[in-house]
């Protein structure tokens, strides 16, 4: 993301409960319950299972079943219910789950019957894989932050997905175009200005700027909101935001 992309925005007041997929999870109504781990499954499985390939060592057949495995038993043993935001943040809680289950099945030289395990989501596990064959491997000692980094950059991906989708639904692709160009180009403002943007899409300079802000307050919206989602409370809310961001809402 180029570094002047900004996130943030006038926030102040965490949305009713029903938004916090964590709430959700833990909830006795049934629909609730599942929309909640959905949420929670389509944020976390990415970097749980490269986590678990990374740190386990495990091969990517048996990295998948663990990971399908996980969230099922989650949901069946209800593994968030103990989560308190006071102690640590959702998704370091989720990770000292995940090394238990792990460590639990390798204890038990129990192997995953793969094929076997409830499919929460249908994962895009290949493109994980690439993703992995392309990073560097990280130190041992630093796991902790290889999960936060991925999860991060998993969230960043669920929403600039939500941002392209949003934009073509409301007839604004080019809007899109242009942020994708410019602030998610990985070289960098040296080779995209707006004036080449300009010239690219036969606009004026003015309309870019404007198009390139519109998707920037849509983008932070997003993002946002999905973080949001994924806490369960004010405070782990501007905490997160904060550690992620570098921002005070």
């Amino acid at each position: 993301m180029h570094e002047d992309t900004h996130i943030g925005g006038g926030h102040s007041q965490f949305p009713h409960t029903r938004w916090s997929a964590i709430i959700a999870s833990g909830s006795v109504n049934p629909s609730e319950r599942q929309r909640g781990f959905e949420i929670l499954v389509a944020a976390y499985w990415k970097p749980v299972y490269k986590y678990i390939r990374i740190k386990w060592r495990k091969p990517n057949e048996d990295a998948k079943d663990l990971t399908q495995a996980f969230f099922a038993k989650a949901i069946e043993k209800d593994f968030f219910k103990g989560f308190d935001p006071g102690r640590a943040r959702f998704r370091t809680y989720l990770r000292s789950c995940l090394d238990g289950f792990i460590a639990n099945e390798e204890k038990a030289a129990h192997r995953i019957k793969r094929g076997g395990q409830q499919k929460i989501l249908s994962l895009d596990f290949a493109n994980a894989d690439k993703e992995l064959n392309l990073a560097e491997i990280p130190d041992p000692n630093k796991l902790d932050d290889f999960f936060d980094h991925e999860w991060m950059r998993h969230l960043f991906s669920l929403c600039v997905q939500q941002l392209q989708a949003h934009c073509q639904n409301s007839g604004k692709t080019i809007h899109f175009e242009i942020f994708e160009r410019y602030d998610l180009n990985e070289d960098g403002e040296d080779k995209m200005t707006y004036n080449k943007l300009a010239a690219d899409f036969h606009l004026p300079v003015t309309q870019v700027t404007n198009y390139l802000a519109f998707a920037r307050r849509e983008f932070r919206r997003l993002l946002l909101e999905k973080l949001r989602e994924l806490t369960a409370t004010e405070d782990e809310f501007q905490n997160e935001a904060r550690a992620l961001f570098g921002i005070e809402l």
